[in-house]
């Protein structure tokens, strides 16, 4: 009796046991992606004024491709400073939450498609990194060639302290653009995962944060550009979350387990096949059950 009534709880219990060694696994995997970030930022440190070099090219480079100037995007902001205070607090407060959340979201509801943004995120990550380290770049905020200002150090609210005496961050790593970069990530899974039209509103989340790192002089147009082309080689080489014939939460048939097998769906009388009708013409209790032709 004994062994019977425990049997059942041994059960979910080591299920969650599972699921939390899981949880724990990625949150550490992430915490790491979060940390390599970081690490690879700092690393690329020192080399201020090859940075700032580097950042006046940029913005002669974009004059000859004929791209508007930074500084066309910022102008407009500083006639209104509750405009340009929700613009830095976007750019403060949003872009690790957002990844977040939806890492998350994913991994509880699209396991399949949580492991495809991983690997995005990862590789767009540390192919940045490698950037970062290659060519040191200052913001134009930091470059004085371009006109602009560091609105959050101005208006508030600051992520960055002076770049002399931040030791946390590398402020001279501003190609490519993580923030563009880890946004369209995001957008492109949601659009991946959610049906209708307005799923392509998860579109406005880049778009909203190109404007927001361009307006504030944390990024050059370039720097976002760079992102996105380099996204979108990591997405023509790494596998979808599709390629191994799973759907992973899409919309499966009726009667379709998620295991992939056909389970028939049950009749009125919990038999399997599709439900069938019953001949009422007969008196009650002599219902007899007729097959379609």
């Amino acid at each position: 009796m004994d062994t019977t009534e425990a049997a059942p709880t041994a059960g979910p219990g080591g299920r969650r046991n599972l699921a939390l060694s899981r949880a724990a696994r990625e949150l550490a995997l992430v915490a790491a992606l979060f940390l390599a970030y970081k690490i690879g930022r700092v690393a690329a440190a020192g080399r201020e004024p090859t940075a700032v070099l580097n950042g006046e090219r940029v913005w002669r480079w974009e004059r000859l491709l004929h791209l508007p100037a930074e500084a066309a995007l910022q102008q407009p902001l500083l006639a209104h400073e509750l405009l340009v205070r929700l613009t830095n607090t976007y750019y403060a407060y949003v872009h690790f939450p957002a990844t977040a959340l939806c890492l998350v979201w994913l991994y509880v509801r699209r396991p399949a498609h949580y492991r495809w943004a991983r690997r995005m995120l990862a590789t767009l990550t540390a192919a940045a990194l490698v950037l970062h380290f290659l060519l040191p770049l200052a913001p134009p905020r930091l470059t004085g060639r371009t006109g602009m200002i560091d609105t959050a150090s101005r208006f508030g609210p600051a992520v960055y302290g002076a770049p002399e005496a931040d030791t946390v961050s590398n402020q001279y790593a501003a190609m490519p653009s993580l923030h563009v970069g880890w946004a369209l990530v995001v957008a492109v899974v949601l659009v991946r995962v959610t049906a209708g039209r307005l799923r392509w509103l998860w579109l406005t989340h880049p778009l909203a944060t190109l404007l927001v790192v361009v307006g504030t002089g944390n990024h050059y147009w370039l720097d976002c550009l760079v992102a996105a082309a380099l996204l979108g080689v990591i997405l023509a080489v790494l596998p979808g979350p599709d390629s191994d014939g799973r759907t992973d939460g899409a919309a499966v048939p009726p009667g379709m387990a998620r295991t992939g097998r056909h389970v028939p769906p049950r009749g009125r009388r919990g038999l399997p096949g599709a439900s069938v009708p019953i001949d009422r013409t007969r008196p009650a209790g002599r219902w007899q059950r007729t097959t379609r032709r």
